[in-house]
């Protein structure tokens, strides 16, 4: 139909009028079926129930005299009434539902059905009430005739059988079973008669199931039809689980090879399928004189005349083969993994000269059965590899591996993908043998493929840098040549694929790379690409994911230079970026940081960043960063950090006074409390922060070693190359973590012993020994410890400090942060606000118009000559730095 157009446009021609005319015919078609499905007034009428009934009594009407809909919906709520009235509703509303079912469409049927289950998994009433009440119910609709029904019913049975004591499953479901299982009875009576016996077969003793049950099962077995001998015969796994291995070696064996040569495919199937899962319980006899010959049948008869079983046959050829195992003579051995072999390639091989349509179409039906065929090989190659054990895989098994890798089919593929972690464990080492088909999976064209495959990916790499015989890490790395090349493309891939979840997964994954790679590899081919993602990126999953493998690639670069490029990058891009967007997520890149990295580290380069957001134009990023203040708080430690915690009491004295946002105004006020109950770790260990203290410790020396491995091969013009760097990074943090282990711990009670006992400036010297006692002699430390204080000082300098940190304005005639855990007097319109270390709290002075600043740990930094200097904002920051330095020098003299 042509749109109609406007009445200026509209062409009132003979021509044009009739087209016009059919257009609204058209239009009138389309209303017709709107308005027929609109009840009539008489209907409605119908469907009116009075409001004034309760439930039982509304229940009992709609089932009386309502529609089917509504019948449903009332049996649809019996649990619910089962719960709030139980013995009116089984006194009343359950004989009205037993009538209503005789009438019963499938729908309501399906749903009385799962509310009778419902019920007893409630346990609304006793199980005695419940076998009494509804059990008959759920027997007189076994026999439906419609078969999802009465498959709904049994279902419902045969977990009811589960709950109902030994005697009345005898009296009500075994007895009448002898009957209804007879031959006279029809099929579906004697299908669910099967499925009923192989529930029953585990509930008695066994010589009750010999005695009652077993002859029943026999003559299942020989029904006529092939449908209640396929039934039976998936049912002697449980029966043979109730009567134990001799009576199974006895009955069920027997059995099983007279249906696994019966005239029915599906017959058959059922019986090799059954003869699988039995095959634990047979003993080395058994296998050998009777289990053998058919499984060896079945595998000859499969490609010939029944390749029915072909299928199934693939499935379960790993544990046949495992389980056998000890029976094969080395022929037979080497016939089933020839047989393996030519069922990985069933459907490969080209066969020239035969063209024909009928041959065409053979091959189209038979396409799905070898893939489905292949597909189950590559399911079962690790168990193949147990069975020609990994020192042959090469020998017997790789050219099969290399075929699967490379199969056609996806499927296939992916089934191979997600066992490679398996079959990478089981070589060991052996498995620089699968590096080529590793690189092969990482450019598979499909993503299924890759999403299988990086689900393990860190832990495959591991194997493969750590196994094989080289023991060197750069002749590890140079033995994959082609791993990079392959991880950046399958990177790419994902980006530009609409799977986003995959791309999250690859890049959550990625951030095992410093462990396998250089840290110059990293650096070249991986670190910028995260950044360009949350850069470009529109999702946000994506966008964190890439933000916290980006900080791991900075957490573990040893080379300075790339660290402040990066760092720069990043403050610079995402902290002062254009866009919002990246401004948020510059506060989740922090926090990733925060996790990653040691306080000082954050403290040096992210601090004042991120408190220059509090005058961000947009509500939502300065809300985020208040929802992040308690955790940029807890990085500082005092006194050293005294002067960033005065940065951050100035930043929020602003945002409460000067904030016109009332949401961000609301959570900053609830920041503020929350910020009050926070305490601040003091540079020696607390007993409090202990263990945090510690993680801290280690992450801040991890930091220093990498530093100092980066200096020394800088100075010896040697820098290492070897995809290794990190791993000979943590072997030295394992030797020196061992040869400190049984002194740091003394080292750190004397130390907070002394903290407590003295209230000198030196006090921030100990921490400075504390991080150091470990690596170097007592000279050298107090040499890097005032190197490092220089540059910590320089460093503030030089960061990204907004100038209207030093001369934040004081805020006047601003009332914002009254009423919560404030109070005003005096002057009235005067904003007084008093902050201390551990707390930010607000009091009225009277006389002052000025917040003024006082400390809860002002005696601590009272005695510290380090943070005197900081006390005086208006001064040169670079005469500070200088003051710093001397006095920290003359305390170390």
């Amino acid at each position: 139909m042509r749109p109609i157009p406007c009445s200026r446009d509209m062409d009132f021609g003979q021509s044009n009028l009739f087209g016009y005319i059919e257009d609204l015919q058209e239009l009138t078609i389309i209303e017709r079926p709107v308005r027929r499905s609109l009840k009539t007034p008489e209907e409605i009428e119908r469907l009116t129930v009075d409001e004034e009934l309760n439930d039982i009594e509304r229940a009992l009407y709609l089932l009386s005299s309502g529609q089917d809909v509504q019948g449903t919906s009332v049996v649809a709520n019996l649990p619910v009434l089962m719960r709030q009235n139980p013995a009116e509703t089984l006194r009343r509303v359950l004989p009205k539902i037993r009538e209503v079912l005789h009438v019963a469409g499938v729908e309501m049927q399906l749903t009385a059905a799962v509310s009778f289950l419902t019920v007893l998994q409630d346990e609304s009433v006793s199980i005695h009430t419940y076998s009494h009440s509804f059990l008959h119910i759920i027997l007189q609709n076994l026999e439906h005739r419609d078969a999802g029904v009465s498959n709904a019913w049994l279902e419902t049975l045969l977990a009811v059988i589960e709950a109902l004591p030994k005697e009345t499953i005898r009296h009500e479901i075994l007895n009448p079973l002898v009957s209804k299982a007879q031959i006279s009875q029809t099929l579906q009576s004697r299908l669910v008669s099967c499925k009923i016996m192989g529930k029953l077969a585990n509930k008695f003793e066994a010589h009750i199931v010999k005695r009652e049950i077993l002859p029943l099962v026999k003559s299942l077995c020989q029904d006529v039809e092939y449908e209640v001998r396929t039934c039976m015969c998936r049912q002697l796994e449980h029966v043979a689980q109730g009567i134990g291995t001799e009576l199974t070696k006895t009955v069920v064996l027997p059995e099983l090879v007279e249906l696994a040569r019966d005239e029915g495919s599906s017959v058959r199937l059922a019986a090799f399928e059954t003869l699988v899962n039995l095959l634990d319980m047979f003993d080395s006899d058994d296998r050998r004189q009777t289990v053998l010959p058919l499984v060896k049948s079945f595998c000859e008869k499969s490609f010939k005349a029944d390749e029915s079983i072909l299928v199934s046959l693939s499935f379960h050829l790993g544990k046949l083969c495992n389980g056998l195992y000890g029976i094969f003579t080395p022929e037979q051995h080497l016939r089933f993994l020839e047989f393996y072999k030519k069922l990985c390639t069933l459907g490969l091989q080209q066969e020239n000269g035969h063209n024909d349509n009928q041959l065409q179409l053979q091959t189209l039906e038979q396409e799905k059965k070898y893939i489905s065929v292949r597909k189950n090989c590559a399911y079962n190659f690790p168990a193949m590899i147990v069975f020609v054990d990994p020192k042959n895989f090469h020998l017997e098994l790789y050219s099969i591996f290399f075929c699967l890798c490379h199969d056609p089919e996806v499927t296939v593929r992916y089934t191979m993908a997600i066992s490679f972690y398996e079959v990478a464990k089981l070589l060991n080492s052996s498995v620089c043998t699968i590096q080529k088909e590793l690189v092969t999976l990482l450019q598979d064209e499909s993503l299924e493929v890759l999403d299988a495959l990086v689900g393990h990916l860190p832990e495959i790499l591991e194997l493969m840098i750590n196994g094989g015989e080289n023991s060197g890490s750069e002749s590890k790395l140079l033995s994959i040549p082609d791993l990079i090349p392959a991880l950046t493309t399958a990177e790419q891939r994902a980006a530009t694929s609409l799977k986003w979840r995959t791309h999250e997964k690859l890049l959550q994954k990625y951030a095992c790379l410093p462990q396998i790679i250089s840290s110059d590899q990293i650096y070249y081919r991986f670190l910028h690409r995260m950044l360009a993602i949350i850069l470009t990126n529109n999702v946000l999953p994506v966008q964190k994911a890439a933000a916290r493998t980006l900080c791991v690639y900075l957490r573990y670069n040893r080379k300075q230079e790339q660290r402040h490029e990066v760092i720069q990058k990043l403050i610079e891009q995402l902290g002062q970026g254009k866009s919002y967007w990246n401004r948020l997520r510059f506060l989740d890149t922090c926090e990733f940081i925060m996790e990653l990295f040691s306080k000082s580290f954050f403290c040096k380069y992210f601090f004042l960043p991120v408190l220059e957001l509090t005058h961000d134009p947009v509500a939502n990023v300065r809300i985020k960063l208040c929802y992040l203040l308690p955790k940029v708080k807890s990085t500082l430690k005092i006194p050293t950090d005294k002067h960033l915690l005065q940065q951050l009491e100035l930043c929020i004295r602003k945002l409460l006074c000067q904030e016109k946002d009332k949401d961000v105004l609301t959570i900053v006020k609830r920041t503020v409390l929350e910020l009050d109950r926070m305490d601040i770790s003091l540079d020696a260990f607390q007993k409090r922060f202990y263990e945090n203290d510690l993680l801290d410790q280690e992450k801040e020396r991890q930091e220093h070693l990498l530093l100092e491995m980066f200096l020394s091969s800088k100075n010896l013009s040697a820098p290492l190359k070897s995809s290794g760097s990190l791993l000979i990074c943590q072997e030295q943090l394992e030797k020196e973590k061992q040869q400190n282990e049984g002194r740091s711990a003394n080292v750190n009670d004397k130390i907070f012993e002394k903290k407590r006992r003295d209230n000198k400036p030196s006090s921030v010297l100990v921490k400075s020994m504390t991080l150091s006692s470990g690596n170097s002699s007592g000279a050298s430390t107090g040499k890097e410890d005032k190197k490092s204080k220089l540059v910590r000082s320089q460093s503030f300098n030089t960061q990204a400090l907004h100038p209207k940190y030093n001369n934040i304005d004081k805020c006047s005639n601003k009332s914002s942060a009254t009423g919560y855990t404030s109070s005003l007097s005096g002057m009235g319109k005067s904003c007084m606000l008093s902050f201390s270390d551990d707390s930010f709290r607000t009091r009225s002075t009277g006389n002052s118009g000025n917040a003024t600043f006082s400390s809860s740990s002002s005696l601590i930094s009272s005695r510290n000559s380090f943070n005197s200097t900081d006390q005086k904002n208006n001064g040169n920051k670079e005469s500070q730095s200088r003051k710093m330095s001397i006095k920290n020098r003359k305390s170390n003299s």
